[in-house]
């Protein structure tokens, strides 16, 4: 037996939204990236510490706001990617899941205690 096996008669939806978003990852990665980096190059040339403050101070803040920065947009498009696979593999086409024995086929056990407790009628 193959390790996954289509279900007879499953269809493929067609793509949407999710393909359209993951199309532009790249692109937002890439300025995610590069809009920080300039930044800090930007310090780097034209420093601009406060009064009082060093150039190395300076530029440190600077470096720990672009890699926070750099980071956070990392983490979304990795997150918004996962999403994008996610809905991806839901709109493929079913699979025929393992066989899984129960135990109790054939004489289904009764309802558990916490089951059996008086719950009051649902009003039509």
């Amino acid at each position: 037996m193959s390790w996954l096996q289509k279900l007879p008669g499953s269809r493929r939806e067609p793509h949407g939204l999710e393909w359209r978003i993951a199309k532009k990852l790249p692109w937002i990665l890439l300025g995610g990236t590069a809009v920080p980096a300039l930044c800090f190059l930007y310090a780097v040339l034209f420093p601009n510490p406060d009064i009082g403050d060093t150039v190395e101070k300076h530029l440190s803040g600077v470096a720990i706001a672009a890699v926070a920065a750099t980071l956070t947009v990392w983490t979304a498009v990795f997150t918004m990617a996962i999403g994008c696979g996610i809905v991806w593999v839901m709109k493929g086409p079913a699979y025929v899941a393992d066989r899984y024995p129960l135990i109790d086929a054939e004489a289904p056990a009764g309802p558990s205690p916490a089951d059996r407790e008086e719950r009051p009628a649902a009003r039509r």
